[in-house]
């Protein structure tokens, strides 16, 4: 079984619904995930901010922050998180920023990649979020790749 499916199962099990918000893995987590029998039951749909622009329009990210800070820190990736949750209805969220190469971005470096993941609200207490710093080798495509595995992986610890 794949981690998408075991995201996929766990969720179906709880009831609870997902969405994401992806930049460097260009929808690759929504396409794993609807490639998964019964996805549907979970997965509300998802955001692909690829560009700047995008991650303020779509996804809520403060643009004096991208301006200040660019779009691969932890603070953007949390803001796309919590603005896709409110956009697309869902209880937990997980969000990727980074850089795939060939050239760093903002200063950044090739292979870095922010994840967010949020969750529901709980009464009063806030929504739970989680992030993580990873930086992963190769090329273009296996940066992508070991992002939207890795995306999973955190979704299923954190759940």
């Amino acid at each position: 079984m794949s981690l998408a499916a075991d995201v996929i199962k766990k969720m179906t099990e709880r009831s609870l619904t997902l969405a994401t918000c992806e930049s460097l893995t260009g929808g690759g987590i929504g396409a794993a995930l609807t490639s998964v029998p019964g996805a549907s039951a979970v997965y509300r749909g998802g955001l692909v901010t690829y560009a700047r622009d995008l991650k303020s329009s779509l996804a809520g990210v403060d643009e004096q922050l991208i301006a200040d800070e660019g779009v691969v820190n932890e603070l953007t990736a949390v803001q796309m998180a919590f603005g896709t949750q409110r956009r697309c209805n869902a209880d937990w969220v997980v969000a990727t920023t980074g850089v795939a190469g060939p050239e760093k971005i903002d200063g950044v470096d090739v292979g870095t990649v922010w994840f967010a993941v949020v969750g529901p609200k709980v009464g009063m207490s806030p929504a739970p979020q989680y992030t993580e710093l990873t930086r992963f080798e190769g090329d273009r495509e296996a940066i992508r790749g070991a992002a939207v595995e890795h995306a999973f992986a955190m979704l299923l610890r954190v759940l």
